[in-house]
């Protein structure tokens, strides 16, 4: 059952208020809600009238402030935002799929940051994209589109060239499902991306970070440059948390010295992982591939 799993909120700085965006559409639930997929809790911020975690399952899944919807407050959101500014000229529309949606934050943030961009949110769950439009001012289609399905399904449904972006948050409790993991997947990620586009992986992962190294292998067997972004405790071997893995055919966009200041800059600074420091990160880590009996599905 995907949801997203996220380390602690970072203390990010809040953005100019937004009008209009401030007032839940429906009252919030004050204890758990049952969905298909087990149960959606709402938690308010005791530090913030205006911030709200999504809980799914118990696993805080997203953070958003209804005051601002530009302030992302889970770290791991805050390094793909700084590789997503990079994206196109600044300010310009995106055209982005999110396999995993939850409360939509990053959609959310992309929408308020980027008029004019289409978004399309995945979720497995068939009633959580309808219980989070109630509670929260989400973009409208065309501006987003939350589809219920299967990731992998879903995706392999889109146009070629049809994106600019692709976002992978999907988890099973504190994992990601092995069907989405695989070679085949990312490949297919290629193909839905646009000439420059770039996937935007979050896996979640405890030392060694065997996940993590064997999920950027797999990327490097299919885009020109893939680069790793995550806090510098963890990439030591301490701790659980989020690696942000970014992949594209763009040469440039990763490797813009840009990009390392900005993701060192963050409230809680990261490290970004370029060229030869990501062939070692990924240490002969083998290529995640899909079983030939079952497309890599689970049950």
């Amino acid at each position: 059952m995907p949801d997203r799993t996220s380390r602690r909120p970072s203390g990010s700085h809040r953005g100019p208020t937004r009008p209009g965006r401030a007032a839940a559409r429906t009252p919030w639930p004050t204890g758990p809600v049952a969905i298909p997929t087990g149960t959606v809790e709402l938690e308010r911020d005791p530090d913030d009238p205006d911030g709200v975690t999504v809980l799914v399952n118990g696993v805080p899944s997203s953070y958003l402030d209804v005051a601002d919807p530009s302030r992302l407050v889970f770290e791991y959101m805050q390094q793909m935002a700084a590789v997503l500014e990079r994206v196109g000229p600044p300010g310009s529309p995106l055209s982005v799929v999110h396999l995993g949606a939850a409360g939509c934050a990053l959609a959310r943030a992309i929408d308020a940051e980027r008029p004019g961009s289409q978004q399309l949110a995945v979720e497995l769950d068939t009633a959580l994209p309808e219980l989070v439009r109630g509670w929260f001012d989400l973009p409208r289609a065309p501006a987003l589109r939350i589809r219920a399905g299967d990731a992998r399904e879903q995706l392999a449904r889109l146009a070629d060239g049809s994106a600019d972006v692709v976002v992978r948050d999907v988890f099973s409790g504190d994992t990601t499902p092995p069907h989405v993991r695989t070679r085949e997947v990312a490949a297919d990620v290629a193909r839905v991306l646009r000439p420059g586009g770039v996937y935007l992986v979050n896996c979640a992962d405890r030392p060694p970070l065997a996940d993590a190294r064997s999920e950027a292998a797999t990327l490097a067997d299919v885009f020109d440059d893939v680069a790793v972004v995550a806090e510098p405790g963890l990439l030591r071997g301490r701790g659980y948390g989020n690696v942000v893995l970014a992949a594209t055919d763009d040469p440039e966009l990763l490797a813009s010295p840009a990009l390392a200041r900005a993701v060192r800059s963050l409230p809680a600074p990261a490290r970004l992982l370029h060229g030869d420091e990501v062939v070692a990160f990924t240490g002969g880590a083998g290529v995640l591939r899909d079983p030939d009996d079952a497309q890599g599905r689970t049950p």
